[in-house]
């Protein structure tokens, strides 16, 4: 049996920036049959609003949102205004920033999901076992969503919430959710994917991305070496659901002053996988 946790204490919600308009396609553009019939755009332009806001731009004007999702101003102002009533965003008459509601929209996903829950307390074993910061999370388009995270004693300079997102490419646990997925996924990913050189160590060539990512679901994890942020090292392997399928993934990272990669497959690979193994015996009781 797990036991239930504060779910305040993981509800953090945050994003890393994102470039360019929020729309998959400039509003009123042609669907061109893309769509089905019953999509409903006023939903897209809602949760474009939502999504415009973050770490760099948590207080916005009506300009500054109309920028960032290609609505015009008056469109950008109704659903505001819209928003506003159901209580997602307040304003000071010029300005606009989210609320706390906003969070409802997060525990909606985590608490049906069940993962985190179950998750959290063997990730806090691990670490209380090894002492270096452990994450759990889930594959959204090109980027990873952290679920949960039990940082360690050290230190370490990357900030993370859950609800973060790190573009699942330049990380341990994104190769590993990666590897899970079907080859027509993996071919879809590899062709449109925005593989962006964080670090000089960034993996950005797409067939050596693919290379790197059979090679995570030939040996069951994945390890990468300062491709994120100098200095940050992780190792990572998947929780699979009842069926086989990875749902997930767990991590362990440091800095490698404490650790070089190899000292992390000879020391944290077998606790990570026992602590992989009693998430998804957990999960087996809980679906």
């Amino acid at each position: 049996m797990t036991r239930r946790v504060d779910r305040g204490r993981r509800l953090q919600l945050t994003s890393r920036p994102v470039s360019g308009p929020l729309m998959s396609r400039p509003p009123g553009a042609d669907d061109g049959g893309e769509r089905p019939r019953e999509f409903v755009q006023s939903v897209e332009r809602g949760l474009a609003i939502i999504r415009s806001f973050g770490p760099d731009s948590p207080v916005q004007t009506v300009s500054d949102m109309a920028a960032k999702t290609g609505l015009t101003r008056a469109t950008a102002r109704r659903f505001l205004i819209t928003l506003m009533e159901l209580g997602y965003i307040q304003t000071d008459g010029r300005n606009f920033e989210l609320t706390p509601r906003v969070l409802e929209l997060g525990y909606s996903f985590l608490s049906g999901l069940g993962l985190p829950d179950v998750a959290l307390p063997h990730l806090e074993r691990l670490v209380a076992e090894v002492d270096e910061s452990s994450e759990a999370s889930v594959l959204d388009g090109e980027d990873i969503v952290y679920v949960v995270r039990v940082p360690s004693t050290s230190i370490m300079t990357l900030s993370l919430n859950v609800g973060a997102r790190m573009p699942a490419h330049a990380t341990s646990m994104g190769k590993v959710l990666l590897a899970g997925l079907s080859e027509a996924e993996l071919d879809a990913y590899l062709a449109g994917a925005d593989l962006k050189p964080y670090r000089p160590k960034t993996i950005t060539d797409r067939e050596t991305l693919r290379t790197e990512i059979v090679q995570a679901r030939e040996q069951g994890y994945a390890v990468v070496d300062q491709e994120l942020e100098d200095g940050l090292v992780a190792i990572a392997v998947p929780v699979h659901d009842r069926a086989g399928r990875t749902i997930a993934a767990v991590n362990l990272s440091t800095h490698i002053a404490r650790r070089d990669v190899e000292s992390m497959r000879a020391d944290l690979l077998e606790p990570l996988q026992r602590a992989a193994q009693a998430i998804e015996a957990d999960m087996a009781g809980v679906r």
